[in-house]
């Protein structure tokens, strides 16, 4: 999703920065590129990236299915990730095809596979898949996208949290609450759906729910008081919304394994997501580049906070 410079909160966050500190900023490429200076220093921003992380960590944090293999060898728990090449890379394919590869991954895992770009953010293109024939169009349309993909087991996640990490200092941790409904013993859970979701974002949110479900369970009554998650993603971009951690073991173990992760990949500024399954806690993907408009509309101090502590670890250096 391509948010205009006007709107992202970096751009924002990165300028007020630099002019409080007197240094001189430039913002070209419509927003997605940072030209700052202090003195004969010259420093570059792009995208969501501050510029903290090396080239490598920066690269092998953007792939998921490298992720997965650094922190598997690293000893730190994660969701399996296998990498699938797309006809453009095909010349660097195993001899033996693909296609067979993720058969057999279907046939192990009943509860189904996700299936999604290797490399990208926001939750786009990702599919869960449950039969041979969902299995072979989710494929079909990501690599008529992207150049690879990735495939992980689909598992039950409890709960998915983010720890926006500088140099091992949790900055900001937050969980991802997804979309969810209460029934009233009178409304179908369509109608429940509708009523939640405003205006603005039914034409986005209301296709992930409706190809979820069968037309029965939209149709049906939801029970007085039960609650009914709308979206089994966790994604923000999905509508999930963010709620500040509060103290406690949870927000402890998430940023312990947070920070194990982001050594291992050699990751000084970056978001990384840990989800619990089956009642213990897994990394499931690191991002280099820092995305927060979502939790700026709730906690934009934070989000100002986040990104100042990972410049002044860019200045001072």
């Amino acid at each position: 999703m391509t948010i205009p410079s006007s709107q992202r909160i970096f751009v924002d966050a990165v300028t007020k920065y630099c002019l409080v500190r007197k240094i001189t900023v430039e913002v070209r490429s419509e927003g997605w590129l940072i030209v700052m200076r202090r003195g004969e220093r010259r420093h570059l921003a792009f995208a969501y990236d501050v510029g903290l992380n090396s080239a490598t960590a920066h690269q092998i944090a953007n792939d998921k299915a490298a992720t997965a293999d650094v922190l598997q060898c690293s000893g730190v728990p994660c969701i399996p990730h296998t990498l699938f090449l797309g006809p453009k890379l095909a010349a660097y394919a195993p001899a033996s095809g693909s296609w067979e590869t993720m058969l057999r991954l279907l046939a192990e895992h009943p509860a189904g596979l996700v299936v999604k770009p290797n490399e990208g953010t926001s939750g786009d293109s990702v599919f869960r898949v449950t039969a041979k024939r969902a299995l072979e169009l989710a494929v079909g349309k990501i690599l008529a996208t992207y150049p690879s993909l990735a495939i992980s087991p689909y598992v039950e996640v409890e709960d998915e949290v983010r720890v926006v990490l500088v140099d091992d200092l949790p900055v900001v941790v937050y969980s991802k609450e997804r979309p969810f409904v209460i029934g009233d013993g009178r409304h179908s859970l369509l109608d429940l759906t509708l009523a939640a979701t405003p205006a603005e974002r039914r034409s986005t949110a209301l296709p992930a729910v409706i190809a979820e479900l069968s037309r029965a369970e939209l149709d049906a009554i939801v029970p007085v008081g039960e609650r009914r998650i709308l979206n089994w993603r966790h994604n923000l971009d999905s509508d999930a919304r963010p709620v500040l951690l509060e103290e406690g073991e949870d927000r402890r173990a998430c940023i312990e394994i947070a920070i194990k992760a982001a050594r291992a990949i050699g990751i000084r500024f970056g978001s990384i997501d840990v989800v619990r399954t089956d009642g213990a806690w897994r990394i499931l993907e690191v991002n280099a580049g820092v995305k927060m408009e979502a939790l700026s509309r709730s906690h934009p101090e934070l989000v100002y906070a986040a990104y100042e502590a990972a410049l002044d670890r860019v200045f001072a250096s």
